[in-house]
């Protein structure tokens, strides 16, 4: 295990209210762990999605402590008429539940919001590397220990907690694995780890899916690591896909 000590001056110098600042640097992305089922011929490829493991390096950014509000969204969508999620009823957001991260959401209402608020949708490589925190290696957020219900909001039928609710990481982030999917900006592709730049990785320049991190309530441990890749389309909606922005050192 490598130590980032430098990320610890980063979360001091912090000027963003309510996001947590990430240093530039270089960290291995993609699953660093044995996985046996993997070695199986008929085991699905798209779930070898997350090798090679390669060194690359991300600008310093800042990346929001917790998943986007309720509270928050209604805020947008009543400033900017943009439209509400479908469940909310005659176009109201459930009432009691502003501190829970908001759901329903498409890709494109994430960064809509996002750049109301000057942000943007983190790419795939700064959400790892928020993840993974000071240390490389790491299956989770917290170390190797298999998630328990104290750690993250997961494998539970009852849906969400309500953001912040359980243990921040060792950077400060709530609940950047479990609780609820989150989009990145990055176009979805199973072999682009293999020939990404090594510097900032946007993603590819096209695809059919985007990419989404970190798990949710309704999943298994395997999907709440830091190297785990799902996807959906852009427009997709769904009750356990949600978000958080992003925003470089010094701009968007």
């Amino acid at each position: 295990m490598r130590v980032i000590w430098l990320g610890v001056v980063g979360v001091l110098l912090g000027a963003e209210t309510g996001m947590v600042f990430f240093p530039g640097g270089e960290f291995r992305r993609g699953r660093t762990y044995e996985d046996p089922e993997t070695k199986v011929d008929w085991y699905p490829n798209p779930l070898r999605d997350d090798l090679p493991v390669r060194t690359v390096y991300v600008d310093p950014f800042y990346l929001d402590e917790h998943e986007v509000t309720i509270g928050e969204y209604a805020a947008f969508v009543k400033a900017s008429r943009h439209r509400s999620p479908p469940v909310w009823t005659d176009g109201r957001p459930p009432a009691g539940k502003e501190k829970f991260p908001v759901a329903d959401v498409s890709w494109e209402d994430a960064g809509a919001y996002c750049e109301w608020r000057g942000k943007r949708l983190p790419t795939e490589a700064e959400w790892e590397r928020a993840c993974r925190g000071l240390t490389e290696n790491e299956k989770y957020p917290w170390g190797d220990r298999a998630p328990k219900p104290a750690d993250a909001r997961f494998d539970d039928l009852r849906g969400p907690v309500a953001v912040c609710s359980l243990p921040r990481t060792r950077m400060g982030l709530c609940d950047i694995v479990g609780n609820m999917w989150e989009w990145t900006s990055d176009w979805y592709e199973r072999e682009y780890y293999t020939a990404a730049p090594e510097r900032n990785p946007p993603g590819p320049a096209k695809g059919m899916y985007r990419v989404l991190r970190g798990g949710s309530w309704f999943d298994k441990p395997d999907f709440l690591t830091c190297s785990h890749r799902s996807w959906a389309r852009a427009g997709e909606r769904s009750p356990n896909i949600g978000f958080r922005c992003a925003k470089g050192f010094g701009r968007r």
